[in-house]
């Protein structure tokens, strides 16, 4: 075993590295399920920045120095209080927002976010082909949050309505851009930031694993933020 550690000197190191980069810096997640539509995809391996919100000790979630916040509209990793799998969703509310949902529309602190219709199309759950309405989210005035696109389903039970819900401090509350779609905070309840890991950040590669595997060139490198 001695000799082998000794001729292996210069990969175990190249491993150890990996790891400790991995696990404090920046690390690639597939996007393995449907909750994030029409943004991330199935088949799509985005970067994480782990660096975003804190430094930890590597291999571990003990935390050195806070080094950013999360802000609104952040596509994050985290891990889910419930059972601690690594989750990706979007941040919608941060600690002290009153936020609720009447009817699929999403209110932050009393102010009603605008929709405008993008695509309709169809969208598979649970292996039956459903209707999809695909939104442009977006909220006026000034400090809003950038628009986005969301996905609805209304043939789809899902929880369209609740609140309203006064985050605590040090928490936040996550919605899957997919909402009728999506075990966020109406399913697993509030994050809090200790179980945070990073902010994703863009897609590295995309490949349709669920059809022929061909690679989906055009989503390499893609922004997580573009706007239009």
């Amino acid at each position: 075993m001695k000799n082998w550690v000794r001729n292996n000197k210069g990969f175990l190191a190249f491993l150890i590295l990996f790891g400790v980069f991995r696990t404090a810096v920046a690390d690639w997640n597939p996007i393995p399920s449907a909750s994030m539509h029409p943004n991330l995809l199935e088949g799509d391996v985005v970067l994480v920045n782990r660096l975003a919100f804190d430094l930890k000790v590597p291999l571990t979630d003990v935390v050195l120095a806070h080094l950013g916040e999360p802000h609104r509209g952040d596509i994050v990793t985290f891990r889910s209080p419930r059972d601690r799998t690594l989750l990706i969703k979007r941040v919608v509310a941060l600690p002290g927002d009153v936020v609720e949902m009447r009817n699929e529309r999403l209110y932050i602190n009393g102010r009603g976010a605008d929709y405008r219709m993008v695509e309709q199309s169809l969208d598979s759950v649970g292996g039956a082909a459903m209707r999809a309405l695909q939104l442009a989210e977006s909220w006026d005035g000034k400090g809003a949050q950038p628009r986005r696109h969301i996905q609805i389903m209304p043939d789809v039970m899902a929880p369209r309505t609740f609140g309203p819900v006064t985050v605590p401090q040090g928490e936040y509350l996550m919605l899957g851009d997919n909402r009728d779609n999506s075990a966020d905070s109406r399913v697993i309840g509030l994050v809090p930031r200790k179980l945070l890991v990073g902010r994703a950040e863009r897609v590295l590669v995309s490949a349709d694993y669920q059809g022929n595997w061909m690679p989906r060139t055009e989503r390499f490198g893609m922004s997580l933020y573009r706007q239009d």
